[in-house]
């Protein structure tokens, strides 16, 4: 391939790149403030906690739309200053996040707390399923043509995404049917392991320092991406 042309098919794949990551932005902050506001009015901990861990996503898509402008201007190997502080800040708040599920699923049960419907959380994570697909699926697209690991990193925590609206799906769907509260503390104490997994992962990469980016990517692969 022509290096002309090589460098245009780079920047057209970061633009993409940067488009997705734009979308994941927005599209967390919609479905955090639709989520926390129904899982409120609801009294559904699962639905609620699944909105608060949208929130902490949009800090982190802060992080990974930073990481991805500075790949337009030259190659990526480690984490600026305020990637780390993005990763400390998003690490943070899901330890926060886990301590709060644990003790509102304590405080529900003891209280004996039950929502009061639990279908917008099954309409919530069904279109969370659908999307979180398309965005992980494009994302690693783009980072395989790339050669990214930044961008393939981001495409993992999106497949969080992805099995956290299972989680939800799941808990909202059998609290509907059978109007079990233990479907609903399940589902929370769900999400609350993978908020502290996602946690520990963020402050395990502010440790480590390291993200190995490189555009220098194989004509093929590039010429096999839209």
């Amino acid at each position: 391939m022509h290096p002309f042309f090589y460098f245009i098919a780079v920047e057209k794949l970061i633009k993409k790149a940067f488009g997705l990551s734009l979308i994941t932005i927005f599209y967390n902050i919609a479905e955090g403030l639709i989520s926390v506001y129904f899982g409120a009015g609801d009294e559904t901990l699962a639905l609620l906690g699944f909105g608060v861990d949208s929130f902490v996503e949009v800090i982190s898509g802060i992080g990974i739309a930073h990481m991805i402008l500075r790949m337009k201007y030259s190659k990526v190997e480690t984490r600026d200053s305020f990637e780390k502080t993005a990763l400390r800040v998003t690490g943070t708040a899901f330890y926060l996040l886990t301590i709060g599920l644990i003790i509102g699923s304590v405080l529900n049960l003891m209280y004996d707390v039950k929502p009061v419907t639990t279908l917008p959380g099954i309409i919530i994570a069904s279109v969370s399923i659908l999307t979180m697909y398309w965005l992980m699926t494009s994302k690693l697209k783009v980072g395989k043509a790339l050669n990214s690991d930044a961008i393939i990193a981001d495409a993992n925590c999106t497949k969080t995404c992805f099995y956290l609206s299972f989680i939800l799906l799941a808990a909202s769907g059998l609290y509907e049917l059978f109007k079990i509260q233990y479907f609903d503390i399940l589902g929370s104490l769900g999400i609350a392991y993978f908020a502290f997994k996602e946690g520990r992962e963020a402050f395990e990469k502010v440790k480590s320092g390291n993200l190995l980016c490189s555009c220098e990517t194989d004509s093929k692969v590039i010429d096999s991406v839209e």
